[in-house]
């Protein structure tokens, strides 16, 4: 078997919100464009570029709101000693 080689810790700042508006933006997009255009074969071809055009606002957007996001988590969530 092959090992997967890692990114340091450093970069999950970054990668978090990568992996998190690939899988939303997939997901979101391809609800709006099924209810938009229905299972047709206009869905399959509109599909892709609805979603890059999404991917292309979350990624930035997530990017710089996820400070005040932490921010506002913390004021609503106990966080409890570590043990």
């Amino acid at each position: 078997m092959f090992a997967i080689r890692k990114l340091p810790a450093r970069f999950a700042p970054v990668v978090m919100p990568l992996v998190l508006s690939v899988l939303m933006t997939f997901v979101v997009s391809m609800i709006s464009t099924l209810r938009s255009l229905g299972p047709t074969p206009a869905f399959l071809a509109t599909w892709p570029g609805a979603w890059a055009i999404s991917w292309l606002v979350a990624f930035p957007t997530l990017l710089a709101v996820l400070p005040l996001v932490r921010r506002i988590v913390a004021l609503v969530v106990v966080v409890s000693p570590r043990r």
